[in-house]
């Protein structure tokens, strides 16, 4: 299992002060020389944290930039200029502090197969951020794409235990329903150094992208520790996977 590290709340910091430091960049380059598989940056309508020189500059350079973009023209357009890695089509609104839910594909499966026959043609993998339901990943295969990324924010929010266990099976039956007709799986959303080990022991999931607590653990440890440290957890839970202890 592989670990993508969102850095928009680095931009969030710079951008508080107006500056360059610090730099998105240098940050991409750290998450990657650390272990992480891709960086994953979120340019919002709004431009609330991460620029659009911020994607041009981590594509350009590291060849590793995972986009999560809502699907309006704009984006579309400047994801198109600048071929990220891999794109992550998420639902947006202005007001919402952090992503809010799953995409609701279901609704419009002919509007998301013309946008992947676009990022297809670029030679970009694209995923579909959906909520843990049969339904929507019927609906992401129908619009061809090439992944799914479980939303793991209600198991995250869950304090309990019973709750919280039941999200989880969701989760692992949503992965299985993926991986047999085709799909591949990521997962990702209000992940943690507590919270992450159980998502991690679920088998077949490709990717994990966790952003806000890494970056807030980097303020005390340091932004390469952070990384390695989540990384620790995730491999220390594919080793139980591996030995047969966990199904």
């Amino acid at each position: 299992m592989k670990l993508g590290v969102n850095i928009d709340h680095i931009a969030t910091l710079r951008n508080a002060r107006g500056g360059e430091f610090p730099s998105p960049l240098h940050a991409a380059f750290t998450v990657l020389e650390a272990g992480a598989f891709n960086v994953t940056c979120h340019l919002r309508e709004d431009r609330r944290h991460i620029k659009d020189n911020d994607i041009r500059l981590i594509s350009e350079q590291t060849k590793r930039l995972n986009l999560e973009m809502a699907a309006n023209d704009e984006i579309i357009s400047i994801a198109l200029e600048v071929i990220p890695r891999s794109i992550t089509l998420v639902p947006e609104k202005r007001q919402e502090l952090t992503t809010e839910g799953g995409l609701n594909v279901v609704l419009d499966i002919e509007k998301y197969k013309k946008i992947n026959d676009k990022f297809r043609s670029k030679g970009i993998n694209v995923s579909a951020f959906i909520e843990p339901e049969e339904l929507q990943i019927e609906a992401a295969k129908k619009a061809e794409f090439n992944f799914i990324e479980i939303h793991t924010g209600k198991y995250a929010q869950y304090l309990d235990p019973l709750k919280r266990y039941e999200e989880l099976t969701r989760i692992k039956k949503a992965a299985e329903f993926a991986l047999n007709i085709g799909l591949k799986v990521n997962a990702g959303h209000g992940l943690n150094y507590e919270n992450t080990r159980d998502i991690a022991e679920i088998a077949g999931i490709y990717e994990l992208n966790i952003g806000y607590s890494i970056v807030a653990h980097a303020v005390f440890t340091g932004l390469d520790n952070a990384v390695k440290e989540m990384l620790d957890i995730i491999k220390t839970a594919g080793l139980i996977n591996n030995c047969g202890k966990l199904k």
